[in-house]
């Protein structure tokens, strides 16, 4: 299987983007690999701090590496680790990236927990990328009534072209997420809407790939122009954890008598499977 370094490179030299989809549990990620193998495209696969404990790294890694048998390309990405402990453990876990959230941070702080973090993946031998993060956008996958205070979400408040180019260049990091006026979770007073310019800017101003987190609850036609713009990777996770729930609460009305678990939750991995390949497609201009 091709290194992920040179997939997300092909990517943005062709102007397209790869999925990144969180899960919390196997079904999830079976739903993952299903979607790959149906589309034949790569796909990373993501766990942050609160879904490892649940569901171990080092547990997606090993049913991971079945997959890979399989011949399906799906990569581990430690999502939003917040702490040197955190990352150490992370990479130990045997994954293929690592995003490092200091987007709360004072920016000088958020510059050495990056150059740290960069410094003990580039001690392994495996080439392990390393993602950093400039501009709060919230930090819960959830459904919310409003945006959290504080988030990067107007122009004025958005990441600017010098910081960006300043923290890559102060760091070494691979990858970069922005503050371009998404959120992280469903805001149902609103969702706001990307800025598709700001993308555009950023993305000139630096020569790592940009990649869009709090994909959630945009449209498929702001997704296009974001990747048009110059967007690598997209991350979704809250549209998964409702759908999850909501098919799984579908599932169990429709059928109250059965109890056998792979039968309440194969029409759940069905829906999971069809939304990732849709996003999958729609991010590499093949709907």
């Amino acid at each position: 299987m091709r290194p992920l370094r040179q997939v997300i490179g092909e990517y943005r030299k062709e102007g397209q983007a790869l999925g990144h989809f969180n899960i919390s549990d196997s079904n999830q990620l079976e739903a993952l690999a299903r979607a790959a193998k149906e589309t034949n495209l790569p796909v990373i696969v993501g766990l942050s701090e609160g879904e490892r404990e649940f569901f171990p790294l080092t547990h997606a890694r090993a049913l991971i590496d079945l997959y890979i048998k399989e011949g399906i390309s799906l990569y581990l990405n430690a999502d939003h680790t917040y702490s040197l402990p955190k990352v150490a453990s992370a990479i130990a876990s045997g994954i293929d990236s690592i995003v490092v959230d200091g987007a709360q941070l004072p920016f000088t702080e958020n510059v050495v927990l990056l150059k740290e973090s960069v410094a003990r993946a580039r001690g392994q031998t495996k080439d392990i990328l390393v993602e950093g993060e400039l501009g709060y956008i919230g930090s819960s996958s959830s459904v919310m009534d409003k945006i959290p205070q504080g988030a990067a979400v107007t122009e004025e408040m958005m990441t600017r072209p010098e910081e960006l180019k300043a923290l890559v260049e102060e760091t070494g990091i691979d990858l970069v997420a922005p503050a371009v006026g998404n959120i992280h979770g469903i805001i149902t007073s609103g969702q706001p809407k990307l800025s598709i310019n700001r993308i555009r800017v950023l993305a000139e101003a630096v020569n790592i790939p940009l990649v869009l987190h709090g994909g959630s609850g945009s449209s498929d036609e702001e997704f296009s122009a974001a990747v048009q713009a110059g967007i690598t990777i997209i991350h979704i996770n809250t549209d998964l954890r409702i759908l999850y729930r909501d098919d799984l609460q579908h599932s169990i009305t429709k059928h109250p008598d059965v109890v056998a678990p792979y039968k309440i939750l194969g029409p759940v991995e069905d829906s999971m499977q069809s939304y990732i390949a849709q996003k999958m497609r729609l991010f590499v201009g093949k709907q």
